[in-house]
């Protein structure tokens, strides 16, 4: 809060904050979509060959911008979030190092370029099971499907990322979001 003799911080907006990490990943060679489903559930999907990039962005609100981060982690091979304060994306660090968010990237904005604070990896485990791969699959189809035109782009994705199934188990005929396990999937 400001008040008497606390000056407060201007930062920037979160589109701002969108719009540097989309060209910093541009630079390294993905193919970039800012807020591709026209709902803003993804702020940023970085694609680069078969690899696939999340990433989020808030101007300051660490806590808020790490749950979106770990919500949809199973969509791509990475997740990372990005800061328009340095100080929240350094405390971010601090308090995940060593936990299950780990493999969040954490990147602040700093004089208008990206800093990368802890690199993003991936959510598989080496030699373990991959929990999100089917996920993953599946948005990379929907992906596909963007860069070939056969899902115009610009068309919302709220009925396209959703499957009606016949569910079993006390659920009759409802519609399933993409990213909830189905009837039989665990």
């Amino acid at each position: 809060m400001s008040g008497p003799g606390r000056a407060r911080r201007a930062t920037l907006p979160e589109t701002e904050v969108v719009r540097i990490a989309a060209v910093h990943l541009e630079r390294q060679g993905y193919r970039v979509r800012v807020d591709p489903d026209g709902h803003d559930y993804f702020d940023l999907v970085a694609r680069r060959g078969q690899e696939v990039g999340l990433v989020e962005a808030k101007r300051a609100d660490a806590r808020a911008v790490l749950v979106q981060a770990l919500k949809r982690r199973g969509w791509g091979d990475w997740t990372a979030v990005v800061l328009a304060s340095p100080r929240a994306a350094e405390r971010l660090v601090d308090r995940t190092e060593g936990t299950r968010a780990g493999p969040v990237g954490v990147w602040c904005i700093s004089g208008g370029i990206v800093r990368i604070l802890r690199p993003a990896r991936t959510w598989a485990v080496a030699g373990g099971p991959d929990p999100y791969a089917e996920l993953r699959a599946r948005f990379r189809r929907l992906l596909d499907a963007l860069d070939s035109g056969a899902l115009p782009s610009g068309v919302p994705w709220e009925g396209v990322m959703r499957e009606v199934r016949r569910a079993s188990g006390g659920r009759s005929f409802s519609e399933w979001r993409l990213d909830e396990p189905g009837p039989g999937d665990g």
